[in-house]
């Protein structure tokens, strides 16, 4: 019984890896996102984005963001809301204060989908920072710092890292961010 269990677990393990190679999957905290997914079941997977989740979640933006799109959203991780002065997250997720956090988690979202390639065909079209308008109603300047760095700053001067570029969903695309973008 105990090698059938072996075998088993096996089985689903090298099962799950060969759809993730078929599906030409990123690890994002950890785990494979899924092109075939949302950009919701797949963010709820990664270790890395807890928070966002949680913000999503309080601001009730969920349906949307399982919506057709399609979406880019430049998702700050963890990391990246622990930088906020300490209570600002706590804050945020108070129901009183649900119109800010959607403010501030719609202008992480760029509608369209913009990967690395889109991005940059953006920013050298405009000669040197493409400016593209949030869901939220701001805009966010990219600029590009060498070959693979492309940046995002908000609109108070806010300079974010792409530190994971195409995550591609069914509805859009994530690219990862290591700040998290305030609007004016």
């Amino acid at each position: 019984m105990r090698k059938l269990s072996y075998v088993l677990t096996l089985s689903a393990a090298l099962l799950a890896a060969n759809i993730a190679y078929a599906e030409n999957t990123v690890m994002v905290g950890g785990q494979s996102m899924y092109p075939s997914k949302d950009i919701i079941d797949n963010a709820v997977n990664s270790a890395d984005h807890t928070t966002l989740v949680a913000a999503v979640k309080a601001a009730g933006l969920v349906q949307t963001l399982k919506g057709k799109g399609p979406f880019t959203v430049f998702a700050p991780t963890n990391a990246a809301f622990s930088k906020l002065p300490a209570g600002t997250v706590e804050t945020l997720l108070k129901p009183e204060n649900k119109a800010t956090l959607t403010k501030i988690l719609t202008y992480h979202v760029v509608p369209g989908r913009y990967d690395f390639a889109a991005l940059e065909t953006a920013i050298r079209k405009d000669n040197g920072k493409a400016e593209l308008p949030t869901a939220s109603g701001g805009m966010l300047t990219f600029s590009q710092n060498g070959l693979r760095n492309i940046y995002v700053t908000d609109d108070g001067g806010h300079v974010a890292n792409i530190s994971t570029y195409d995550v591609f969903q069914s509805n859009g695309v994530i690219n990862v961010i290591d700040t998290v973008l305030l609007p004016k």
